[in-house]
């Protein structure tokens, strides 16, 4: 519109007084603009040409200190043939906030031993030092021998598993009656602090700061989120902390609110304290382990107060699963367009937590999503002007196919494959090269079977694909699609329905009362029509 705008405005200058107006005057016809749908199915396209290449990125993602939960929501996202078969997603992440690895399956526990083998032999191989402490939110520890996440991972002898913090406390909430009680956040905030102390010269440098920005004579209030930025914190101990949370909950046995409702259900929550005594161990910092970075530092008041980052806990996991749910748009998706959807989630979101641990890195002004052309941007012009324009802090390893790519989802033969469908017009519009990704199908010699009729090894190449399937735990739309292929290809013979002998006969033509010479009445047949 805006170009036969200034068509028009040419023509409008060139016209003179009284002269006719000529009605040849052509205008481009308007192209109807695509919708969402044709939208997405382009940018599902494009992505798959460089599937390869975002998978490694992915799976170029290593940490010390890392961290692994489950979330049900962004598996209930899972449309089409593959919808149900997964019931959960688990994230495994880095002390950066990082994602290393990402799969579907449809169990905890034990549904887990392929991705902990896909990740130790991705650091194997690699030649990386195995992770110093993994935090979960579940199987732990053990009453005897070790617990199942050691038992996971296995070549890992020197991991300490530790249980998040969060969890262990959202366990004591649930003794409380509600939590829209009065008094609920103070109990949290008591239980909070009976579990972790903060560092005596991080608070007073923080105080020293505050007091001389506000002024000498001013009140000092130090906000939760000014002293998780400047001041670290640690455990108490184990014992220390036993003690300190039965102080707290002798505090608040009977504690009621103005309406006399109690606080904390009494025979729930020492039934809760019973159980998770036990797990206090379990929520000490491991020794010799520096869980904070210093990523900066700000001047306040005259006062220069660094800027740390913790890694301790698996939170940031548990906000990573609320963008997750974010990368594949809408309510569904199906498998295909879903795995391109979270690779590229993925891929996008490690760049930027790699961007963000840098100290004092400047926010890029330059975007780009293709590892490749930022490869090939910064060879030329490290080579031609000595430096590299594009920060790229997620790059691919060579070799990535034989280390890990396979482990983002594939949970007990389950593999979402990349095989859209293609959409009309694509190729013409876009030039996008589908026709180099189309498979082939492989021309074989034909084979005579044992009746003596060709197509035989389409026959046992069926055969060999049903008998296939007894290993997966559900059929994928590729392996259907896959399946059907196969049957389009047995000959004309091998399709046609098999015919049997009849066994028996509705009326019987044969005898003077026409019934059979040798038998007076066919068994079974009388007393099923009685």
């Amino acid at each position: 519109m805006q170009r036969s705008i200034a068509y028009l405005s040419v023509l409008r200058k060139l016209r003179g007084p009284g002269a006719a107006q000529k009605d040849d005057v052509s205008l481009p016809t308007f192209v109807k603009v695509p919708g969402l749908t044709w939208f997405g199915r382009v940018y599902v396209l494009e992505a798959m040409t460089r599937l390869d290449e975002t998978k490694a990125r992915v799976t170029s993602i290593f940490g010390d200190i890392l961290k692994m939960d489950s979330t049900k929501k962004i598996a209930k996202k899972l449309a089409g043939a593959a919808a149900g078969s997964a019931a959960w997603m688990t994230n495994v992440g880095n002390e950066y906030g990082q994602v290393l690895v990402s799969v579907l399956t449809s169990a905890e526990g034990e549904g887990l031993t392929n991705m902990a083998a896909g990740l130790m032999r991705r650091y194997r191989e690699a030649g990386k030092a195995s992770p110093r402490v993994l935090y979960v939110d579940r199987d732990c520890c053990a009453a005897v021998g070790n617990s199942a996440t050691h038992g996971m991972y296995h070549e890992w002898q020197e991991l300490v598993v530790r249980l998040d913090v969060w969890h262990l406390m959202r366990r004591f909430a649930r003794g409380v009656t509600t939590d829209s009680h009065q008094l609920y956040g103070l109990f949290m905030a008591r239980l909070s602090f009976a579990i972790f102390e903060w560092d005596g010269e991080d608070v007073r440098r923080l105080k020293e700061a505050k007091q001389s920005s506000e002024g000498r004579d001013a009140q000092v209030t130090l906000s939760a989120k000014e002293l998780a930025r400047h001041c670290r914190r640690r455990t108490r101990g184990a014992a220390e902390t036993e003690r300190l949370i039965q102080e707290v909950l002798d505090a608040f046995w009977h504690v009621t609110d103005t309406m006399g409702v109690p606080l904390i259900d009494r025979a729930r929550m020492e039934d809760i304290w019973g159980t998770q005594r036990r797990h206090l161990d379990c929520v000490q910092d491991p020794e010799g382990v520096e869980l904070y970075t210093k990523t900066g530092e700000i001047t306040k008041g005259g006062v220069r107060l660094p800027v740390f980052r913790c890694a301790r806990g698996s939170t940031s996991l548990e906000s990573f699963h609320l963008h997750q749910c974010r990368f594949v748009p809408g309510t569904t998706s199906s498998d295909v367009h879903y795995q391109v959807y979270l690779l590229e989630g993925l891929a996008r979101w490690n760049e930027d937590r790699g961007r963000a641990a840098v100290e004092g890195g400047p926010r890029a002004a330059l975007r780009c999503d293709s590892a490749r052309l930022q490869h090939s941007f910064n060879e030329l012009a490290s080579e031609v002007n000595g430096v590299q324009p594009v920060d790229d802090f997620t790059q691919p390893r060579d070799g990535h196919e034989e280390l890990g790519v396979e482990d983002l989802y594939s949970q007990s033969g389950a593999v979402l494959q990349p095989d859209p469908e293609p959409l009309d017009g694509v190729d013409a519009t876009l030039g996008s090269p589908l026709s180099e990704v189309e498979e082939k199908m492989e021309e074989e010699e034909d084979v005579v079977g044992p009746d003596g009729q060709p197509g035989y090894h389409h026959a046992v190449a069926l055969a060999h694909g049903l008998v296939e399937l007894r290993h997966h735990a559900f059929v994928t739309a590729r392996q259907t699609r896959g399946i059907i292929a196969l049957w389009e290809r047995l000959t004309e013979r091998d399709k046609a329905p098999v015919t049997f002998t009849p066994r028996h006969q509705d009326r019987l033509a044969k005898g003077r009362f026409k019934t059979s010479n040798r038998h007076a009445h066919i068994p079974g047949v009388d007393s099923v029509k009685r």
